[in-house]
């Protein structure tokens, strides 16, 4: 059992992946501006603590006597603040929470950064292959995804400094909490099945997802691996599949201009985001897709119909 701390526990992924640790053994303490009231975070300590603070934060992390710190908190919606808000709020957040576990001589520093920082969307995009993978190069092309990648070259500056503390960033896709798989929006508002039912819709994400819980079950396998995999590694979290009914070789040319070719090694249900780094390195690999998903919730409706 390790004593982890979870920032931004109280958020949409945070909950899911506090609670996972939690079930899994661990001792998690939540930090986030306020205390919640979630269910998810009944079996957690919480303190309210404005991490954009640096000293209060880095107070708050050495009294936490911790093995390790996992950074969620950020502004977590491209646009849903003006871009200057989100890349100084971001950006303080990853230097004070991560240089402050450094302060703190935590052992294993974790941050979740986001498959953005490739720049997709942006006029013009095109990788240099598919399946999108770490090896791909960064090319952030807003303020949220810039803000990502600083936190990554935050803890890159961070390694540098400290070659006796575990470092990794991961970037887990477009995250779908437990309930939105029983309709509850999605983060852009939409539920799960009308992201599905118009491609439109998750076409901006080129189609990514995972479930919360399987952000859970790789960052478990990540701590226990940290002190034997390379420092400073970087990982794609993803399901094994793409959010979308029809292949992405026949979808991403519609919404991605001149992707045609590059997308004719997307085979069947494959995503354009590879996770395989994770399965080599951790053993990760998620269990839940919005097939076996959605499925249980339409068993459950349908058992519900017929009671």
């Amino acid at each position: 059992m390790s004593r982890i701390v979870v920032t931004g526990g109280a958020g949409r992924l945070g909950r899911s992946l506090v609670a996972g640790l939690a079930e899994r053994g661990h001792d998690v303490l939540s930090l986030d501006r306020a205390v919640s009231e979630a269910p998810q975070l009944a079996d957690a300590e919480q303190r309210a603590v404005d991490l954009t603070d640096a000293d209060a934060t880095a107070s708050a992390l050495r009294e936490a006597k911790a093995d390790a710190v996992i950074h969620l908190a950020a502004i977590a919606v491209p646009f849903s603040a003006p871009e200057d808000v989100i890349l100084r709020t971001n950006a303080a957040l990853a230097m004070s929470v991560l240089g402050g576990a450094v302060q703190a001589g935590i052992g294993r520093v974790v941050a979740a950064s986001s498959p953005t920082v490739l720049g997709y969307g942006a006029p013009g995009w095109l990788p240099d292959r598919f399946p999108l993978d770490e090896r791909t190069t960064p090319a952030p092309s807003n303020a949220y995804a810039l803000s990502k990648h600083l936190a990554e070259q935050t803890l890159a500056m961070l390694q540098r400094q400290r070659d006796d503390i575990r470092f990794a960033a991961f970037r887990p896709c477009y995250v779908i909490a437990p309930e939105e798989w029983d309709g509850a929006p999605t983060q852009q508002g939409h539920t799960v099945r009308e992201r599905l039912d118009d491609p439109a819709l998750s076409a901006p994400a080129l189609f990514n997802y995972v479930d919360a819980r399987d952000v859970a079950a790789f960052a478990d396998a990540l701590l226990q691996a940290m002190p034997e995999i390379p420092n400073g590694e970087t990982f794609f979290v993803g399901a094994d599949d793409a959010l979308a009914r029809e292949p992405l070789a026949e979808l991403l040319p519609r919404f991605v201009p001149g992707s045609g070719e590059l997308a004719a090694a997307l085979t069947g249900t494959a995503p354009a985001f590879s996770a395989a780094k994770a399965r080599r390195l951790l053993g990760w690999r998620p269990e839940r897709s919005w097939r076996t998903e959605l499925a249980s919730t339409d068993h459950a409706e349908t058992l519900g119909a017929s009671a």
